[in-house]
């Protein structure tokens, strides 16, 4: 015999899966990496400190 398996808890989980395999396809193509991000962060970091290094008293 087979498992028994309960409906509503399978389409819910393929409902999740789906979305999930979907919004990765959506970062992947749209998304910045880690790294890139952390690299335009340190840019702007060092952007900004050198603008404010530049202020007259």
């Amino acid at each position: 015999m087979s498992k028994v398996v309960n409906l509503n808890r399978f389409r819910k989980q393929k409902s999740r899966d789906d979305k999930r395999r979907e919004g990765d396809a959506n970062a992947a193509q749209h998304g910045l990496t880690k790294a890139q991000k952390a690299l335009a962060k340190a840019r702007t970091d060092k952007e900004r400190r050198d603008h404010e290094g530049h202020e007259r008293e």
